[in-house]
């Protein structure tokens, strides 16, 4: 499975594209995957809930800042995180407190190599 080069990725699958100092972040095609059909998305205390045929997880920011939009087509079609979960399936954009903390997240290699890990 390959990931995008420009993202930067955690070990709990959430991406994250940097953008004139705003962070989008979403959950990778490998997550969605993992999940199953994606049926509901919140967004809430930690930056959202994720509820699928399969399962529901919790969101996580993986930078600190302030969340300054909020996916809210996703209310609608929730699915757009199965189609394009690096497309229109982004969940939060955050102004990032600390632009350096980008840097500090997996490339899309060492992402997938924690992926293939898991299948080990």
């Amino acid at each position: 499975m390959t990931f995008p080069d420009e993202l930067r990725y955690t070990t709990e699958h959430e991406w994250a594209r940097e953008q004139g100092g705003v962070v989008t972040v979403g959950i990778t095609g490998y997550a969605t995957e993992q999940l199953g059909d994606v049926v509901f998305v919140e967004a809430g205390k930690t930056f959202g809930v994720v509820e699928a045929v399969k399962t529901v997880s919790d969101l996580y920011a993986p930078i600190a800042g302030e969340v300054v939009e909020v996916n809210a087509a996703l209310t609608d079609d929730p699915a757009a995180v199965n189609r394009e979960p690096y497309g229109q399936g982004w969940m939060v954009r955050i102004k990032a407190s600390d632009p350096g903390a980008l840097g500090k997240l997996l490339s899309s290699a060492d992402y997938a190599k924690h992926v293939e890990g898991a299948h080990a």
